[in-house]
């Protein structure tokens, strides 16, 4: 073989390790909202919730607020003194008064708890899905 046809095999064997290091173009970038989120099941936290007038999503009044989940989060909280369970959205920060308060739940939430009157209630709160 004459060098002039071995040089573009060459180059093709120096090129392609490089193309699989670097990115493409046509590459599909690779983010935590492409992930697909894995239901955590089991208890996630116990403390206690809130009634917050706050903010609520405007598709769906059965929202929270939680300090650390990702916002578009699923969970399902269970009251431990009513015994029923709701599944709401996390769209807001909060609470951030005491450490023991894990949960600002809205009114139809709180409502459909069973605890709008109580003010404070012992919950348990388990993740369905993350965003």
């Amino acid at each position: 073989m004459k060098a002039a046809a071995l040089a573009p095999a060459l180059l093709a064997l120096l090129v392609l390790p490089l193309g699989m290091l670097l990115p493409t173009a046509g590459a599909a970038r690779v983010t935590a909202s492409t992930i697909p989120a894995t239901p955590e099941r089991g208890v996630y936290q116990r403390g206690y919730a809130v009634y917050y007038p706050g903010c609520f999503d405007g598709g769906s009044r059965m929202t929270a607020a939680h300090r650390t989940l990702p916002l578009g989060s699923w969970i399902s909280v269970r009251s431990s003194k009513t015994g029923r369970s709701i599944v709401v959205r996390i769209n807001d920060r909060g609470p951030f008064g005491s450490r023991e308060r894990i949960l600002d739940l809205s009114a139809t939430a709180a409502r459909a708890l069973g605890i709008l009157s109580q003010g404070v209630a012992p919950v348990t709160i388990s993740v369905l899905s993350r965003p």
